[in-house]
């Protein structure tokens, strides 16, 4: 898929989730100031060794009503593999910068869990199979799963999630099951 399409998908998943606060905010509800509404939260994660991954995953969100919440997020991964003998041949390190974007929406399902699911397209680094070459490349990533909600106090949680990526782009860097801790605090 070309990156112009993906973008434009990108933005239409955004606007569908976040049009459809005006439908859910008509039945009935009392009014929750604005603020009240908002969340913010993410995911940090790191892995050293031979392979050192260190994500930082920051997102806002927007509590529709009391049980739907959609919103954004932007993901940035620092990754590198240290370099090896392998046979004759030396390896060298490889380093690289992954980065972009995601919409997400959940819903609560009981007070502990939530369904999720996550719509993100990531830029990175691939390898041409022929040439061998690299060049940056958007890879898109649809997330589907659940969570366990931890309540921290107040409106904070931290949440252990349990996705898949569906789409399972040969360049994608996700292994499934994917499994994220995050947390998610009311402003």
């Amino acid at each position: 898929m070309k990156s112009k399409e993906m973008k434009l998908k990108l933005v239409a998943v955004f606007f569908f989730l976040f049009s459809t606060t005006g439908l859910f905010a008509q039945n009935g509800e009392s009014k929750i100031p604005f603020k009240d509404k908002v969340f913010v939260g993410g995911n940090l994660g790191a892995q050293f060794g031979d392979i050192t991954s260190i994500e930082i995953s920051p997102l806002v969100g927007y509590h529709i009503t009391e049980k739907l919440s959609a919103g954004i997020g932007g993901t940035y991964i620092y990754y590198r593999v240290k370099g090896r003998t392998q046979g004759l041949q030396n390896i060298p390190t490889y380093k690289t910068n992954i980065y972009g974007g995601r919409v997400f929406s959940q819903y609560r399902v009981i007070e502990e869990a939530m369904a999720y699911t996550e719509f993100e397209v990531l830029n990175l680094e691939v390898q041409d199979p022929i040439s061998y070459k690299l060049s940056r490349k958007n890879v898109p990533s649809w997330l589907l799963g659940g969570a366990y909600i931890q309540p921290i106090g107040g409106r904070s949680s931290i949440n252990f999630y349990m996705l898949w990526d569906v789409i399972e782009d040969i360049d994608s860097p996700y292994q499934n099951p994917i499994i994220r801790i995050g947390l998610n605090a009311g402003l």
